[in-house]
């Protein structure tokens, strides 16, 4: 297998592996707690951060993450002890 293929194969494992963390509207969470948890639990930059959540609020969901289940899942869980609907699809 030539490097070019090999490499291909890699890329293509890493992605079938990944999963996406996903952030959904509510009611009840405020702009600055969203914007807070997400710099927090998920390290994003401020901006991001409100990027993501302004995505959440028109779109009723965002993808604010994507990697491994292993590393989403403690962000996910951060997120739901903060009362914040999370998901990984």
């Amino acid at each position: 297998m030539g490097t070019q293929e090999q490499f291909e194969e890699e890329v293509l494992e890493l992605l079938v592996d990944s999963k996406d963390l996903i952030v959904y509207n509510d009611d009840v969470n405020t702009f600055d707690h969203v914007i807070t948890s997400l710099i927090e639990v998920c390290g994003h930059h401020p901006v991001q951060a409100e990027q993501c959540t302004w995505i959440i609020h028109h779109n009723g969901k965002c993808q604010v993450k994507r990697g491994e289940y292993e590393v989403l899942k403690p962000m996910c869980v951060g997120l739901l002890d903060r009362g914040i609907s999370a998901m990984i699809e």
